[in-house]
């Protein structure tokens, strides 16, 4: 009976390998399957579970005592945890032997799933979400160096399509299921709905991957420099993105320790991986044209993917009024229609150029921004229908295309650190994304309240004859005070501003969104197809 591969001796380390399962020819095809569908089963819990809490986010703070602030560290916590142990899954993987190290870190995962939902206070919570955050994180890239170890090079697009559900439909879903669940029975529960289907990753697991000896010798050959400020820097750049928004980013010292020690950190980090000669991530691979490309092309994904998924929630609720529930109904249109496209990708991917299809997608995800770029008040669900709809075809369209070309010509020792690389730089744009939008949303509010508000001038008569209208209707609905009545008409002119502004706010972002897809198309100008790449495949 075949066992999954481990490295055993120093030299293997010289080159970063994959936790290599068994190869395709040796394992039965049902096993193989097996294998695939419970690791990718287990990388859509652990992305989906960010976009659940986060639509819930609201609803946790006020149940365990939390403030606005601080609550946001249920969150942050999560993936800061989730973003280091990604590019240490592959050598963890090694050392611990695929089987263990999957099975151990998904039971963990459902543990501490269901331990949120008793936390009592934030302190307890931001501990248990850090080692959920933890064990996800392993399940991604793992799921990932599956898919490109296991299968034949045949079967992979099929494999990458089931990875893309966790990728792009788990995001776009995760509101929905989110929101009804906290509206209906309450935040408790978008922790309870890991366990079904985490049963079943498991059990797939189980029996599809075979046993190997552990392999604890590795350990003291790790490459420990790496490892260590690579979890330094990484855990200090992500909390700066996380927080430099409500921290007012570089007014702030504590933003600017965590910057510097960021910087640091991860210099030191290149500069080790470039020159020991058991490097933790083959930062070699990055020089591969098709994996170079692709590599940018998915950082600016992840900047498009989370970034859309942040900004159109905090739209509805702030413009439109919409409660979780309902935000999570609009955001079903970027979710089911990729449930339903993306297992036809692998079939197109047969019958036209992969990079066609990618710029494709990337061209219509881009066009779904932009389509929202002449937002109004009124602009609401029945207006997001279709950029929805356009932006659910793009991003199935993309992700299984681009995965499949950027990493085709990756040998099999390389894998894991494909995998690392291109799953971390995917979730780091998502960071990227999100803090910088946060940013520019707020600036850009500023900016046209500020040319809004010198525009609306007490002088003219059009502004006098509004005030006045106001008054009156403020005198006709119980506000007896004529100065009080006028008080109000002002207020109500400026909450007009503030919300216009906020509305032409919003179109600019979606617009920046547009822009940063149409430089990702770009980049996929740039790829070769994989029959012009030099060196064999994972097979």
């Amino acid at each position: 009976m075949a066992t999954l591969q481990i490295a055993a001796n120093g030299n293997s380390l010289a080159r970063p390998a994959a936790a290599t399962p068994v190869a395709p020819a040796v394992m039965s095809p049902l096993r193989m399957w097996a294998a695939v569908v419970g690791s990718t089963l287990g990388a859509f819990m652990a992305v989906l579970n960010i976009q659940i809490v986060n639509a819930s986010l609201a609803d946790i703070q006020g149940a365990i005592g939390a403030g606005t602030d601080d609550g946001g560290w249920i969150s942050t916590s999560y993936l800061i945890a989730e973003i280091v142990v990604i590019p240490l899954s592959a050598w963890l993987a090694r050392v611990f032997s695929v089987r263990n190290y999957l099975l151990v870190n998904a039971i963990l995962f459902l543990i501490f799933s269901v331990a949120c939902a008793f936390a009592a206070n934030l302190q307890q919570m931001i501990i248990l979400r850090a080692i959920q955050g933890f064990s996800g994180g392993v399940l991604i890239p793992m799921a990932f160096t599956i898919i490109i170890t296991l299968l034949p090079k045949a079967r992979q697009p099929i494999g990458l399509a089931l990875f893309a559900l966790s990728a792009t439909f788990a995001p776009a879903i995760g509101p929905t299921i989110g929101g009804y669940l906290t509206e209906n029975w309450g935040w408790e529960h978008i922790f309870y709905v890991n366990l079904v289907p985490g049963a079943l990753m498991v059990g797939l697991l189980w029996v599809s991957l075979d046993r190997a000896p552990m392999n604890l010798k590795l350990l003291a050959k790790g490459d420990w420099p790496g490892i260590v400020t690579m979890a330094i820097g990484l855990a200090a750049l992500q909390t700066v993105l996380e927080e430099g928004n409500k921290e007012d980013w570089f007014g702030s010292d504590f933003i600017v320790r965590l910057s510097i020690i960021a910087a640091v950190s991860l210099t030191l980090f290149l500069i080790i991986e470039l020159k020991t000669a058991n490097p933790l991530l083959n930062l070699r691979l990055l020089v591969r044209r098709n994996f170079g490309f692709g590599i940018v092309a998915n950082f600016l994904l992840g900047i498009a993917l989370y970034g859309s998924v942040f900004v159109l929630p905090i739209y509805l609720t702030r413009i439109q009024g919409y409660n979780s529930e309902q935000i999570g109904m609009v955001l079903a249109w970027t979710g089911i229609p990729q449930l339903m496209l993306i297992p036809l990708v692998p079939r197109l991917m047969k019958r036209f150029d992969v990079r066609l299809l990618i710029v494709v997608g990337f061209a219509l995800f881009a066009a779904s921004n932009f389509m929202n770029v002449h937002m109004t008040g009124d602009y609401a669900s029945d207006q997001l229908f279709w950029p929805n709809i356009v932006r659910a075809i793009g991003q199935a369209l993309v992700f299984t295309p681009l995965s499949a070309i950027a990493t085709a010509g990756i040998e099999q020792e390389n894998a894991g650190s494909a995998s690392a690389l291109f799953n971390m730089m995917r979730n780091l744009g998502g960071a990227v994304g999100i803090a910088s939008l946060q940013t520019f949303l707020s600036k850009r509010e500023q900016f046209h309240s500020n040319i809004l508000t010198n525009s609306v001038s007490v002088f003219e008569e059009a502004t006098r004859d509004r005030i006045a209208r106001l008054t009156g209707y403020f005198v006709n609905h119980g506000v007896s005070d004529q100065a009080l009545a006028s008080h109000k008409a002002v207020v109500a002119i400026a909450l007009k501003i503030r919300k216009q502004a906020n509305i032409m706010a919003f179109s600019d972002t979606f617009f920046l969104l547009g822009v940063a897809l149409v430089v990702a198309l770009l980049a996929t100008l740039l790829l070769r197809k994989p029959g012009q790449l030099s060196g064999g495949g994972a097979h």
